[in-house]
């Protein structure tokens, strides 16, 4: 026990980011020892001697500051974030591109980048192209880069109130008695601790049932192990293209949609961000709203094909409606998680409505995004619900102008002014986006493909640039000043513009 606790409290001595990078070392070594498996030996030494570097590195780094502790708590762990984000990509991305050797380091960097955020753009294109520990490596690092964020949710943005949780009661002021439980007697950086043994194992336990099911449904090993993480993370990574090509069939897609309901609410798999008594999952705004998306969607889309008048065959038809309408659930599920698998029924979908563009919900659905605290992007259905809420207040008012209405249960996880502070994030995201789009087409990008490309980093979607166009966008082909735009945009909506602006304000260190 005390040899427990001393290692504890080593572990403590040392700052956020070079905990991560050291965690991120010991995992370069699962794809080293893949590929000796499969005898790829030039693989393998490429994420063997990286990791081995890196930890030379880390101790190195670890003896020079001795036994001083890091100043500063929350600001600081926030700022280990975004150098997680946006600086260890450029080591994570070294035997990416020793392995490839037909690569540039830009490109290896801007796909750590989008593993590490989990937004998953595929840069290199064709799954072919990379050797299977690399598609390993991959997969590995969106899981990481999700369980982080399970992590940080807990430990640095609730109690900082942002990422959406600045929109509940307990980020009103005065409102900090509603801190959780878990966070109120312990310092930041026990409290990391704290929060990652007891989420750590729930999240690996969810992948590997993910991944065992994947295999009992036809999946191969590599491919089902990809996917369970990628679903986990809202990554979509896939080491063979995508879930058409996985062999898993709808049974696959049925166990992948199951477990694509952890990103709609943080209360599917924990309850440690929410004080007692608010922790019932049919109670949870984000999850009914999500709930109502996902079945209203499809639904509508499914109802398509008769208010479009279109000829129907019963004898033929039957399956193809039901296959049809699986497609629309499925995909409208995966992308409003910003995880980004598309059903392998999805276009079968689109002919079945008659829509022309289905691209433009998809885009819709991913800047929606899911739950707050949770590995999906997007603006965070709890925002969208306050917006609703105070939307539906607006109307009341007009309808009856002298009426006093009291707050009603729908609406207490959420302060006062809610809805105001989600229309201001909503507003910079808008802002941000507008941004984005811009630079792109400054660089000579065209506005359709650059308003794809800054919805898809923003809000970590990546496979957007592959199924929101009437053609795939081909990301290797940008200028490297795009790219770069990318993986800024990436990061920025990873971590949300609100948190880049608190690492910017002097209070928040003096505090």
């Amino acid at each position: 026990m005390a040899a427990r606790n001393h290692t504890a409290g080593g572990l403590l001595r040392l700052p956020l980011f070079l905990l991560i990078w050291g965690v991120a070392c010991l995992a370069m070594w699962v794809p080293a020892t893949h590929a000796v498996i499969l005898n790829d030996h030039p693989t393998s030494q490429s994420f063997f001697f990286s990791g081995l570097l890196g930890l030379f590195v880390i101790a190195v780094i670890a003896l020079s500051l001795g036994n001083k502790m890091p100043r500063y708590g929350m600001p600081g762990q926030l700022l280990s974030l975004l150098a997680t984000f946006a600086v260890l990509p450029l080591f994570l991305a070294l035997p990416v591109q020793d392995a490839l050797k037909n690569t540039s380091f830009l490109n290896a960097y801007f796909d750590m980048v989008s593993a590490v955020t989990t937004t998953g753009a595929d840069i290199f294109a064709d799954p072919g192209r990379l050797p299977p520990s690399v598609h390993l490596w991959r997969a590995i690092v969106g899981w990481l880069g999700g369980l982080l964020m399970w992590i940080a949710a807990s430990a640095v943005l609730a109690p900082m109130f942002l990422g959406g949780f600045e929109v509940t009661a307990k980020g009103e002021p005065g409102g900090g008695g509603a801190t959780p439980v878990l966070m109120q007697k312990a310092d930041p950086r026990r409290q990391l601790i704290t929060v990652a043994r007891t989420l750590t194992p729930v999240y690996f336990a969810l992948t590997l049932v993910l991944w065992t099911l994947l295999m009992m449904t036809g999946s191969k090993s590599l491919a089902g192990l990809t996917h369970a993480m990628s679903v986990m993370a809202t990554s979509g990574i896939s080491s063979v293209g995508g879930t058409e090509a996985a062999n898993s069939g709808m049974a696959g897609e049925m166990v992948m949609f199951l477990f694509m309901f952890f990103a709609l609410s943080r209360l599917t798999f924990s309850s440690d961000t929410v004080s007692t008594g608010d922790g019932r999952l049919d109670r949870d705004p984000e999850f009914r709203s999500g709930l109502l998306i996902v079945l209203g969607v499809p639904t509508l889309l499914f109802l398509r094909h008769w208010l479009a008048t279109f000829e129907v065959n019963n004898a033929e038809d039957g399956m193809q409606a039901l296959r049809a309408f699986w497609g629309a659930l499925f995909t409208v599920m995966s992308f409003l998680s910003t995880t980004g698998f598309e059903s392998a029924d999805w276009e079968a979908a689109g002919q079945w409505s008659g829509l022309e563009t289905p691209g433009m919900i998809l885009l819709g659905l991913s800047l929606i995004g899911g739950g707050v605290a949770t590995t999906a992007g997007g603006v965070k259905l709890l925002r969208v619900y306050a917006l609703y809420l105070n939307g539906l207040g607006e109307m009341e008012r007009l309808v009856h102008p002298s009426s006093v209405s009291g707050e009603g249960a729908g609406n207490r996880r959420l302060q006062k002014n809610g809805a105001f502070v989600a229309w201001i994030f909503f507003m910079l995201f808008a802002l941000s986006l507008a941004l984005i789009s811009t630079v792109l087409a400054a660089l000579g990008t065209d506005f359709e493909t650059s308003l794809i490309l800054a919805v898809s980093a923003l809000s970590t979607t990546g496979p957007l640039t592959e199924v929101a166009a009437s053609e795939p966008i081909m990301l290797w082909q940008l200028v490297p000043s795009a790219k770069l735009v990318l993986c800024f945009a990436m990061v920025l909506g990873r971590l949300e513009t609100l948190a880049i602006i608190a690492l910017l304000s002097p209070n928040l260190w003096r505090s």
